[in-house]
């Protein structure tokens, strides 16, 4: 019964999803909340609403759709915070937050934002969603410089456990990398401290200004920037019968409902979706929600302990984070790529839609996912009209 509902394939996968989205990115949602001028309460407040917001989504949406739907918070939303919270009061801030997720909220009920998806090419999505997920398999390699031991440790154990038991060769390749991390000394556990967090109720101040310079851009960056490539995820997966809307507007009623303890942005995930919905996380598909679930089991225990995911982010070696993150998304790169070159007639802006996305850049405060995906479409569009004006069979220009 246990390794039914506990496969440790999937059990891994939600871990390492948890760990990655964390790592990767609470710093920055540590210094937004500083910028708004929270003090350590308030800040574990915002962890807590935070990890119950993803943790209780991942888990009901996974469960209702038995699909591996994951949660996160808003990154580039974060980091817009951080910019956009100077002279910002925490009244004012959660203002901001209740309008951003009240305007996520709409979206998913009105379901333009799913009409606006269901018009993306397969292909087009798929190298959108490669765009996203190569920096981390080229991390993979690029860390074995300087971290040599650890990371080609897990590399070589990965490799063996795909010839000989591939279900768990993300688990040993986890499990080695620890080990040589501590035998080098590297992990550094004497300065993890166990602090349950409280939640702090801030009311909401709705301020024009505050609504227009935080409010509106959080919700342009978190729909494009992270429901974009989130949704291609679940596609890419092969988990298209999921129905967008439903998803979109669960996290902003979610949102809205967590906002005045510090939940500035929910959103579906994309990196750390990636690693539930491959093969890593179980072998068949049907079963791979449950990775989903145990990501929501792991997002929760972040909540409650808001106050040592700091100390805990400094115990582990950024090495080891990266590494597993590479190991654990090589099977969602390959099916992406895969997917995205598969059609000759829409390869080249499949192409274009991966290097803009991989670029990394970002035009008036959105993220490359969206000019990715706008640029695919733009050549798609082009060299289409050329091929219907040349005739099937013919080369242009010829």
């Amino acid at each position: 019964m246990l390794r039914r509902i506990a496969p440790p394939s999937a059990v891994t996968a939600g871990l390492i999803a948890v760990l990655v989205g964390v790592a990767s990115s609470a710093a920055i949602v540590f210094t937004a909340a500083q910028k708004a001028g929270a003090g350590p309460e308030e800040t574990a407040s915002w962890m807590l609403a935070l990890g119950v917001g993803m943790g209780s989504t991942c888990i009901a949406l996974s469960l209702r759709y038995r699909a591996p739907v994951v949660t996160a918070w808003s990154t580039p939303g974060a980091a817009l915070l951080v910019a956009g919270l100077d002279g910002v009061t925490m009244g004012q801030a959660v203002g901001a937050f209740t309008v951003s997720a009240g305007l996520i909220l709409l979206s998913g009920l009105t379901g333009w934002f799913e009409r606006v998806m269901d018009r993306i090419p397969v292909p087009l999505a798929a190298g959108l969603l490669a765009g996203v997920l190569v920096q981390f398999g080229t991390g993979l390699f690029a860390r074995m410089e300087g971290h040599f031991a650890v990371v080609f440790s897990m590399f070589a154990v990965y490799l063996a456990g795909r010839r000989l038991a591939p279900r768990y060769a993300i688990v040993g390749a986890l499990a080695v990398g620890v080990a040589v991390a501590a035998a080098q000394g590297s992990l550094r556990p004497a300065g993890i401290r166990l602090d349950i967090a409280e939640p702090v109720v801030t009311a909401p101040v709705f301020s024009w200004q505050v609504i227009i310079s935080v409010a509106l851009p959080l919700y342009v960056v978190t729909m494009a920037s992270q429901n974009l490539p989130g949704v291609a995820v679940l596609r890419g997966a092969g988990y298209g019968r999921v129905p967008v809307s439903p998803l979109i507007g669960s996290t902003g009623a979610v949102n809205v409902l967590l906002a005045p303890f510090g939940c500035f942005a929910l959103n579906l995930a994309a990196i750390t979706a990636a690693i539930c919905t491959g093969r890593e996380a179980h072998e068949d598909p049907g079963r791979r929600y449950l990775a989903g679930v145990w990501a929501g089991v792991f997002y929760l225990v972040v909540g409650v302990f808001g106050g040592t995911v700091s100390s805990l982010l400094t115990a582990l070696p950024v090495a080891l984070v990266l590494g597993i993150a590479g190991l654990g998304l090589l099977g969602a790169i390959g099916g992406s790529l895969s997917s995205a070159l598969a059609d000759e007639g829409s390869r080249e802006a499949a192409v274009i839609t991966f290097l803009a996305t991989a670029s990394g850049v970002t035009l008036l405060g959105i993220g490359s996912a969206f000019w990715g995906v706008l640029a695919g479409a733009l050549t798609l569009a082009v060299t289409r009209g050329r091929l219907r004006r040349t005739g099937p069979g013919r080369v242009p220009g010829g």
